[in-house]
């Protein structure tokens, strides 16, 4: 493998002082998938105040120094390096109460998560890999270091990290694994909600996460109840060939990589089971299951202690996910949701096209295309859909005798309802005309 020059300096310049030194763990990992590694981390034989004394002449962050780890910065680069270690007893089931720091890298690739992850390599010695690790990235498989139930008993967010590393690398969980996921997945519960969620939101941009979504519902559904009634509900609608659950995996799949779609595509349809309804002719529909959703969804995102943004974003895509979009209301959806969020909706809406039946699925993915190449075209003419692009203002409606307060606010409404309908240019005179003549209208009648 290929290491950074400047982690390679770092080990250099530790083996020179006498300690031995070798990159760990997911850089190593990516490196060997051949992907570029997003943060370089450094175990060593030297204890922290050791490597603050290698490194005295360098900017030393003392990150986190109880634990043995400080950040050296090497020509810009961050490169984390911690001494040997073992962990002590963990307590309630996510952190060690202790650290007890070792002279040999043996034992502490042995407390490492899973194979991939507890590999270890050299620039001059080469790789270091004693549980098979390199072996699973060929097979793109995912095995626990040892017995993978007390690996979860340690530290009960290896679950959902298996998940999402299951997901990220669109690899296989074996077997043993699989099932003491399953049998451990209680432990979910004893996590904070903050974690939880970062866990989850980058298992769902991941390439593989339809297959996890399909084979662990049960495990999600610890950090979302909601979404176990979903599992193997039957839509009874012609428009589906799927139920609720696999319906909402390939819609998952179908979205943009990107974690505020994928949140709210796995919540879209989380509102159909207590919103079913069987039509005399035996069809199933799902009369305000949208609303019904957005709420299970400000509430469980609330839960999870999700930012402001991000929930809001979320609620509103699921409030909005099944509406009817044309080319005569467009305008008027960009001037409600705004440009950043009409587009996050129509990738829900082609998303959610995509796992229905084909034939449906096609002529709704044919308007949409429609209707976002109407988009691009009202962007790119600066058609007006917002007030502060009207080409009129408060002061100005003021100034021909309109009175101030709420009836400012109402007539630039009116007008910008009317720009939008294409009643009316958006140009000044053309809009004062249309004012002046409501009002001279208005006073005609003795209003």
């Amino acid at each position: 493998m290929k290491a950074d020059p400047r982690a390679a300096s770092v080990i250099r310049r530790l083996d020179e002082a006498g300690y031995a030194s070798y990159l760990v763990g997911g850089c190593v990992r990516d490196a060997l998938l051949g992907k570029a590694p997003k943060d370089w981390d450094v175990a060593t034989a030297a204890r922290p105040e050791q490597v603050l004394e290698v490194f005295s002449g360098c900017r030393v962050i003392e990150t986190g120094l109880v634990h043995g780890t400080v950040t050296v910065l090497c020509e810009g680069l961050p490169v984390e390096v911690t001494t040997f270690r073992v962990d002590g007893d963990y307590e309630g089931n996510r952190r060690p109460k202790s650290v007890a720091f070792v002279s040999g890298i043996e034992e502490d690739l042995a407390r490492r998560d899973f194979t991939i992850n507890a590999l270890a390599y050299h620039p001059a010695k080469g790789l270091i890999d004693l549980f098979g690790g390199a072996g699973d990235i060929e097979a793109r498989r995912l095995r626990s270091v040892g017995d993978p139930d007390e690996r979860f008993r340690e530290d009960g967010l290896r679950i959902l990290r298996a998940l999402r590393f299951a997901s990220v690398l669109s690899f296989d969980i074996d077997e043993a694994l699989g099932a003491s996921i399953r049998r451990n997945r209680g432990l979910l519960g004893n996590i904070s909600a903050e974690r939880i969620l970062s866990e989850l939101t980058k298992l769902l941009t991941g390439g593989g996460v339809r297959r996890v979504l399909a084979a662990y519902p049960d495990v999600l559904a610890v950090c979302i109840p909601e979404l176990a009634p979903m599992v193997g509900f039957d839509q009874r609608n012609p428009y589906h060939m799927y139920d609720v659950w696999m319906h909402t995996a390939y819609a998952v799949e179908a979205a943009p990589e990107d974690g505020t779609i994928r949140l709210a595509m796995l919540l879209h349809d989380i509102g159909k089971p207590s919103s079913f309804f069987v039509d005399e002719g035996g069809i199933g529909h799902f009369y305000g299951h949208e609303e019904v959703g957005a709420g299970i969804a400000d509430r469980r995102l609330r839960a999870l202690k999700c930012d402001n943004g991000t929930r809001e974003a979320v609620c509103a895509l699921i409030r909005w996910h099944d509406v009817k979009l044309t080319e005569r209301n467009l305008i008027k959806w960009l001037n409600r949701l705004g440009e950043a969020r009409l587009r996050q909706l129509l990738e829900v809406q082609a998303a959610d096209a995509k796992s229905h039946t084909p034939d449906n699925a096609r002529a709704k993915l044919l308007g949409l295309e429609a209707r976002k190449a109407q988009l691009e075209e009202i962007i790119e003419k600066e058609k007006c859909f917002s007030l502060g692009a009207l080409a009129v203002n408060g002061t100005d409606l003021i100034a021909i005798g309109i009175p101030e307060g709420s009836e400012v606010g109402r007539v630039l409404n009116d007008l910008l309802d009317a720009v939008m309908d294409e009643q009316v240019p958006n140009e000044k005179q053309a809009l004062l005309r249309r004012v002046w003549y409501h009002v001279s209208d208005g006073h005609d009648r003795g209003e």
